[in-house]
């Protein structure tokens, strides 16, 4: 856990002489706390809320840590989420492919809200609440799938990635059998590891499988988004072919990884508080609370809101100057004691109201409410079909996602009943 009277720097160092360069950023877990955040971001949240930082990239930037503060940064229309500004924070120490550069997570103002508005009815809470029987039916279809291979499995091969992938390849009309070929891919542009010839590589067999999708949709249009894309977008001129293309595959990609993640990672530490556990499956009305508890306590996507000021901007008496980049600390924000009490304690009966986990402002995700209910339904089937669920390795060998897009979560979760 976390020790905010921690008097040193990040990762412990002691803080930099004036004129030295800015410490590194992200900054390390500390040993066996995988459930929280780096311990040098209480100090600085409580010492340094606008602080100076080295990329991986080597650009500097600032690293925003208070709650109140990454809302402000998140809402004003003067840090723009452009990713073409030659200055724009990146997290990569080479040059990779800007998967993301044009599409419309990285257009600000009324340009984004337009893609926006074309998406709003598919991702409503009254549409979520819709889909929640045929969602009980995919996660009971593969813990049914669970029950009869029986155990150990990894939950993540088994239930995690299948269910948000299943639904969101339903919702957009992109068959079932196509959802492998699309999580294989997407890792290969998330993990940090790849080159850039193979990102561009996974990229294209993504959206050109997805463009025949759509060439078919075309010609034989289903009750899905894809063909109400083409319908009220296309027909009239208002988009192309290949923007819808484009559209799915963003959907694709943010629809299932980050929800998988979190099923992971709730379950894990479901595990390992027991007493919570105990808590959930006395009262079943608590689940809705727990999961905004569970994301506002692992926020997945813990960097990943970062923005480049377009003019001079004046928050909590801290000025950032226009063509500075600012990295905004989800994770953290999600800690902080001003507006969450007892922070770091993870507690399924806490009302939680106003956490980031989402993001904030015009850019925060329009799936939420889907993802919500998702894990919802996930956590609770899981738990009430296989009351004796249990980790099949220690704690300390489940492996964790560590990499510059800042996803934080189980990767594998061996498990057995």
């Amino acid at each position: 856990m976390t020790d905010s009277t921690d008097p040193t720097g990040p990762q412990g160092e002691p803080d930099p002489a004036p004129g030295a360069e800015p410490p590194a950023f992200p900054q390390e877990k500390a040993p066996g706390c995988p459930f929280d955040p780096p311990p040098g971001y209480r100090r600085l949240q409580a010492e340094d809320p606008f602080a100076p930082a080295t990329l991986p990239s080597g650009q500097r930037a600032r690293v925003v840590t208070r709650h109140r503060d990454v809302r402000a940064v998140l809402d004003d229309p003067r840090f723009s989420a452009d990713s073409s500004h030659p200055d724009f924070p990146r997290m990569f120490p080479r040059p990779v492919p800007q998967v993301l550069k044009g599409t419309f997570p990285r257009l600000d103002g009324a340009e984004h809200l337009r893609y926006r508005r074309m998406l709003a009815r598919d991702f409503t809470g009254r549409r979520a609440e819709e889909l929640r029987p045929r969602i009980e039916q995919i996660v009971d279809g593969r813990l049914d799938l669970m029950e009869a291979g029986g155990g150990p499995v990894d939950l993540m091969e088994a239930l995690a990635y299948p269910v948000p992938s299943t639904v969101v390849c339903e919702l957009l009309g992109v068959p079932a059998e196509d959802s492998p070929l699309f999580e294989s891919r997407t890792r290969v542009l998330i993990n940090g590891r790849s080159g850039p010839e193979e990102m561009m590589r996974a990229k294209d067999d993504i959206l050109d499988h997805l463009e025949g999708v759509v060439a078919a949709k075309e010609k034989k249009p289903g009750d899905d988004l894809i063909s109400r894309l083409l319908v009220e977008q296309v027909a009239p001129g208002l988009l192309d072919r290949a923007e819808v293309a484009i559209i799915a595959w963003l959907l694709l990609a943010a629809g299932h990884h980050t929800t998988a993640t979190m099923i992971g990672t709730g379950t894990m530490l479901l595990l390992e508080n027991p007493g919570q556990l105990a808590a959930l499956r006395a009262d079943p009305a608590l689940i809705p609370g727990a999961v905004d508890e569970l994301l506002r306590h692992q926020t997945a996507m813990q960097i990943g809101m970062n923005r480049i000021a377009t003019a001079d901007v004046t928050l909590g008496g801290e000025t950032i100057h226009a063509g500075e980049g600012v990295v905004c600390q989800l994770a953290t924000a999600n800690r902080d004691a001003d507006v969450f009490a007892d922070p770091d304690r993870f507690d399924v009966t806490r009302t939680v109201r106003g956490h980031l986990a989402f993001g904030h402002g015009p850019h925060q995700c329009p799936g939420q409410s889907l993802a919500r209910v998702e894990l919802q339904v996930t956590l609770d089937r899981l738990f009430t079909r296989l009351p004796e669920l249990r980790l099949a390795v220690p704690a300390a060998d489940v492996p964790f996602w560590h990499h510059l897009f800042g996803i934080h979560g189980v990767k594998e979760l061996p498990v057995t009943w």
